[in-house]
């Protein structure tokens, strides 16, 4: 996860690039894992690097589930933000908050290496750890080619967020890659019963391929 470089009685500090960056949304996108480092427990906070121009550094989504108000800073580069279809030109030193957890938010690099820093977290509610950095933990496992330490880190995580689709569908994917073809299906089902409109991706998606035979497959008839 990266060195923590001093340590004082109820403190602690660290330089981002000590924090070793993991791959994920398929190699376009480097997170630096600042809240789980550091056992941040009051906020999430999280540092996105966009190797290329063009890349994702902040993916597209909205914080409708979790109620977050997020706040983006922009460390290095320059990124286009795009908040309910508005652009906004994002240089270096940029400061983005969005309020309305409703908004779909989304940024894309305009120069290699552009970072970005996000803190968030529910107003007036208390903040608990999102089930999603126990996915993106995974991905470590995934590159090394250890396929049961990415299973046993994801559900580590389903166990804190029972019944997370998301956790589910990202462990069907795991436990697939591990060769646990009946654990896999139990969980993409589970997953696709909780999302039904996640089927087309989920019939697309190349880490469940090995599935589509067998029975028990959810989509044998699509």
């Amino acid at each position: 996860m990266g060195r923590v470089a001093r340590v004082g009685e109820g403190w602690q500090s660290v330089r981002l690039d000590e924090i070793e960056p993991i791959s994920v949304v398929g190699g376009t996108l480097l997170w630096r894992p600042v809240r789980r480092t550091l056992d941040v427990g009051a906020f999430g906070i999280n540092a996105y690097i966009a190797p290329n121009a063009g890349d994702d550094v902040v993916e597209e989504h909205t914080e409708r589930m979790l109620q977050h108000e997020e706040l983006y800073v922009v460390l290095a580069g320059r990124a286009t933000f795009t908040l309910d279809g508005e652009t906004l030109d994002a240089p270096a030193g940029t400061v983005v908050f969005v309020r309305d957890p409703q908004i779909k938010r989304h940024a894309r690099a305009d120069e290699p290496q552009t970072a970005v820093l996000a803190v968030g977290g529910p107003r007036g509610g208390r903040y608990e750890p999102s089930g999603w950095e126990h996915a993106f933990a995974a991905e470590q496992h995934r590159a090394s080619g250890d396929y049961e330490a990415m299973v046993a880190e994801i559900a580590t995580g389903l166990e804190r967020h029972p019944d997370d689709p998301a956790l589910l569908y990202d462990l069907a994917c795991a436990e697939t890659l591990a060769g646990r073809s009946d654990d896999a299906l139990a969980h993409v089902r589970r997953a696709l019963e909780l999302k039904p409109d996640w089927a087309d991706h989920a019939s697309k998606d190349k880490d469940l391929v090995p599935l589509h035979d067998l029975p028990g497959w959810p989509l044998a008839n699509e």
